[in-house]
């Protein structure tokens, strides 16, 4: 049976008894239904993982004696920034989650002209919350112990406005581009990818786009929608050039 994983936003040491969040205790007690003696695996968010076993339980908390230090961290020698027009619903968690998987570094949400999402003030912020869990949850399930950084929601022109000469190779997705990835020389800085919303990018922020460094590529002859086609381009990128054998 593989053994749970728990993000656990504390400091961590062996032989240290440490309680479990919320998160964590409604995950491991309400869903899982573990008991006492049972083991857990805890990571910090920021590369270190250690064995666990749970202690005790009541109806509001959990303990958890630290045991062991886990060697690794999962993390692809290619630092990768997903750089996402904001989509409606489930369609924004399924790529946030599914870029975690593929081993992204940072995911910077963006609000562009054909986004057609509307967030603001006490919405908006509940919403990134919302994000932070499905990120972390996908850490939990995929193995890695370092949290990619959830950057504040922007607007797509202020984001680029505000790049400078940020190094790495910069890579719009465009299906009308003319090049494809093969064609391309490794990144050594890294590489941020830059996918439209649901409508699409419209000419006006393509043309900025290109102004700011990127390079327009398509991953084949097909449109892909925005859901899909960041996961894709994650996908082609760890396998051209990142951890993927």
């Amino acid at each position: 049976m593989r053994i749970p994983r728990f993000y656990l936003p504390a400091p961590l040491a062996i032989g240290a008894t440490v309680r479990l969040d919320d998160n964590a205790f409604n995950h491991a007690v309400r869903v899982l239904r573990l008991k006492p003696g049972a083991e857990l695996i805890l990571f910090d968010g920021e590369g270190r993982a250690f064995a666990a076993t749970l202690l005790e339980i009541d109806k509001r908390q959990a303990r958890a004696r630290v045991t062991a230090d886990l060697p690794g961290d999962g993390e692809s020698p290619l630092r990768m920034t997903l750089a996402q027009g904001i989509s409606r619903g489930e369609k924004m968690d399924y790529t946030l989650q599914k870029a975690v998987e593929l081993g992204v570094a940072t995911l910077q949400p963006l609000f562009a002209e054909r986004g057609g999402v509307a967030l603001a003030g006490e919405r908006l912020t509940r919403k990134v919350q919302h994000w932070r869990g499905i990120v972390v949850g996908a850490c939990e399930q995929c193995g890695r112990n370092r949290l990619p950084e959830l950057r504040e929601p922007r607007a797509l022109a202020d984001w680029l406005a505000g790049l400078g000469r940020e190094p790495g190779l910069r890579l719009l997705l465009d299906p009308l581009a003319e090049r494809g990835l093969r064609g391309l020389k490794p990144p050594s800085d890294g590489v941020t990818l830059l996918i439209g919303p649901e409508g699409g990018l419209s000419p006006a922020e393509i043309a900025r786009a290109l102004q700011a460094g990127f390079t327009g590529v398509r991953l084949g002859p097909r449109i892909l929608r925005t859901e899909t086609a960041g996961v894709a381009a994650l996908a082609a990128v760890q396998a051209l050039w990142g951890d993927w054998d």
